[in-house]
């Protein structure tokens, strides 16, 4: 079954409800109108409501369903605003600016997640906002999950006909947030991409962590990075089915691993590809998506207390749709 149905499958057993903090675009209300129509989400919409309505109205999409919710005219306005005042004060947030940041819909919608009695349960933002619109209120609001040392972005990357990987499915990480990782930050990068692809491929991950050498072949700093970072991994995590540093031919074809690195554990079948730097990861993501005609879900997150996803600007209403659903069945995990 393909990747993306399978995870809607698996979001309608236990239905989520998802906020969407950009109803003002056409696409993130033809992606409402998909899930509602599919029923593998309950949506919260937010902005103003005559102008949603309006808007969906004239281009005959029904977002019937949806809850629409307007910030300043919230019974929550006032409870978020000191909400977040007293989760930023110590950073200097008075009240003031709280009112205003919760008129934000991206803010609102945080504090909507961080709201145990809300109901909402994920939030996904980015068709209209930059990822550091999105993350920040998260980090501010949500704050990262208990033993999680760094967030971190990835793509789930669905290539049709393609026999590597789990059938054509792969994670890139970090293919969309930590620009120039160390050692340590790409080990961890490693570690809780391995756990996404498990919660939600449902196979073992096989990791490989990307260089422009295998084992050796070259010798630099960039490599001895990866290196290092392989290492890292191993000692925390001795269990994982890793391996690093390794050509991108050498971690997903089998026939050039034997010749490149003929002792490796992956044996050229890795799923979970680790870029060492974000110009790589974002450049390999856009290369697959565009030439391989792949489907490309991200960047999606992991290391927030609560699931919350990030959209490439270039994004479809399809698109949005599908990072719905990936967080829906995140939510299901909390």
């Amino acid at each position: 079954m393909k990747f993306i149905q399978e995870i809607k499958k698996r979001a309608k057993r236990e239905i989520k409800t998802i906020v969407l903090p950009e109803a003002q675009d056409i696409r993130t209300l033809k992606a409402t109108q998909q899930v509602l129509k599919e029923g593998y989400a309950k949506i919260i919409l937010i902005g103003n409501q005559k102008e949603i309505e309006q808007k969906a109205k004239e281009n005959k999409i029904d977002i019937t369903g949806a809850k629409i919710v307007e910030p300043i005219n919230s019974n929550k306005y006032e409870e978020y605003a000191n909400l977040l005042y007293e989760l930023r004060k110590h950073k200097g947030m008075t009240i003031e600016k709280a009112k205003q940041l919760v008129e934000d819909p991206v803010y609102f919608g945080m504090l909507m997640v961080k709201d145990e009695t809300s109901q909402a349960d994920g939030l996904v933002s980015g068709a209209i906002h930059s990822t550091a619109d999105t993350l920040r209120p998260a980090l501010q609001i949500l704050k990262t999950k208990s033993n999680t040392k760094l967030v971190s972005a990835f793509f789930v990357m669905t290539v049709p006909d393609c026999e590597y990987g789990e059938k054509g499915t792969f994670i890139f990480g970090d293919s969309g947030l930590n620009e120039n990782p160390d050692e340590e930050a790409l080990s961890e990068i490693a570690i809780s991409s391995s756990k996404s692809f498990k919660q939600l491929v449902g196979k073992e991950p096989k990791v490989a962590m990307l260089s422009y050498s295998t084992h050796g072949s070259a010798k630099s700093e960039l490599t001895q990075k990866v290196i290092g970072a392989t290492k890292k991994v191993k000692e925390k995590e001795p269990e994982l089915l890793i391996d690093g540093e390794l050509q991108l031919d050498a971690a997903i074809i089998p026939e050039v691993a034997k010749l490149k690195a003929p002792d490796s554990p992956i044996e050229g079948k890795a799923n979970v590809l680790i870029f060492p730097d974000l110009n790589a990861g974002n450049i390999g993501y856009k290369l697959v998506q565009r030439l391989a005609k792949s489907e490309a879900y991200g960047p999606l997150c992991q290391g927030i207390a609560k699931p919350v996803n990030d959209l490439s600007r270039g994004c479809s209403s399809e698109d949005i749709a599908g990072v719905i659903a990936i967080t829906a069945v995140q939510a299901q995990e909390i």
